[in-house]
């Protein structure tokens, strides 16, 4: 993926998708919970981390996206969610 700030929802399939293998087990987890809403602290909640690692995570997760913001991981983890279903 190039340095640039990807934009367009599209754009973030494209590029993100080949690299889901590059997530932990745990930030897969947490992709889970922001594509369904949840906030970084029910996402804590729910695995039984504190809240300052998820942020943790969600830092290392954006860098692997090349996004700025979790609107854009929320998209990203939308996408993928969608092509786990298509596949299926």
């Amino acid at each position: 993926m190039d340095s640039r700030v990807l934009s367009a929802p599209t754009d973030l399939f494209y590029e993100c998708g080949a690299h889901m293998a590059r997530f932990t087990p745990m930030q897969r987890k947490i992709l889970a919970g922001v594509s369904s809403g949840q906030l970084n602290k029910q996402i804590a909640f729910e695995l039984g981390i504190a809240e300052t690692t998820v942020k943790a995570h969600m830092t290392a997760i954006m860098r692997k996206l090349n996004v700025r913001n979790r609107t854009q991981v929320a998209l990203v983890a939308q996408a993928l969610k969608g092509e786990d279903a298509a596949v299926r």
